[in-house]
């Protein structure tokens, strides 16, 4: 076992960084430096792809669509949805107040319907910056970057700020890196520093690629938690490790 964090930075050709992973069940940030993660770097939000596609449909509800027509929207059906026409928006407030900077996009379901998104198309990730648009009263996910960098000694931070990496599959919408990218700069302006994020094209599976990378070199082996570790500590042993 090893952090997830972690191997989306080995990923990236780095050992020490600030991952931002947004995946399919929840979404992390983890401060990792010279392989070890740092507890006080570390946050969580609860919420990420599996969510927004359900947000996707309540917003397709709200929408003019008729009622036999969002029948046919299975979950699979959502997801392509999500994954081929949603992106994020870097001015959301003037986005929804702009008509003409709602592109509408169209699908066609299974079942050879069609469907036409507006507004829905970065309404549906903005949770990742607005949790509150679910009901959460947590920080967004660019806000939790930054406590955790905030959290961090002066020395350390300012590596990190170099090294912020993004991944997992809800990192993949279009904008998801610049909107990332223009908040962080925006919490930390005065401080003498500008952000840049690092996104892989294929970031969506960089927690993957970074495992068989750190499962090959063995210098990586005080990152993993082994058989024999939890065999003789037990399950517990994973707050020690990580």
């Amino acid at each position: 076992v090893a952090n997830s964090g972690f191997l989306s930075l080995c990923a990236h050709g780095r050992v020490s960084g600030l991952a931002v992973e947004a995946g399919a069940a929840m979404s992390h940030v983890t401060s990792v430096c010279e392989g070890r993660t740092l507890r006080k770097g570390t946050r969580c939000l609860g919420v990420a792809g599996d969510h927004l596609s359900w947000h996707l449909y309540r917003l397709l509800q709200d929408s003019p669509a008729e009622p036999s027509l969002l029948q046919a929207l299975t979950k699979k059906v959502l997801m392509q949805l999500k994954e081929q026409y949603c992106y994020v928006s870097l001015d959301y407030e003037g986005d929804l107040r702009e008509k003409g900077s709602q592109h509408p996009a169209r699908f066609q379901t299974p079942d050879g319907r069609w469907i036409t998104l507006g507004k829905e198309r970065f309404c549906c990730p903005e949770p990742l910056f607005r949790p509150e648009l679910l009901q959460h009263s947590c920080p967004g996910l660019h806000q939790l970057a930054g406590q955790s960098l905030q959290a961090l000694p002066q020395h350390i931070r300012r590596h990190m700020l170099g090294n912020i990496v993004l991944s997992g599959g809800s990192s993949m919408f279009p904008g998801f890196p610049e909107r990332m990218c223009l908040e962080l700069n925006y919490l930390f302006q005065g401080a003498g520093v500008h952000i840049e994020v690092l996104a892989n094209p294929r970031r969506g599976m960089a927690a993957w690629a970074g495992g068989s990378m750190a499962a090959s070199l063995t210098s990586f082996r005080h990152a993993w938690m082994t058989k024999g570790d939890y065999q003789e500590y037990g399950v517990q042993y994973v707050h020690t490790k990580f």
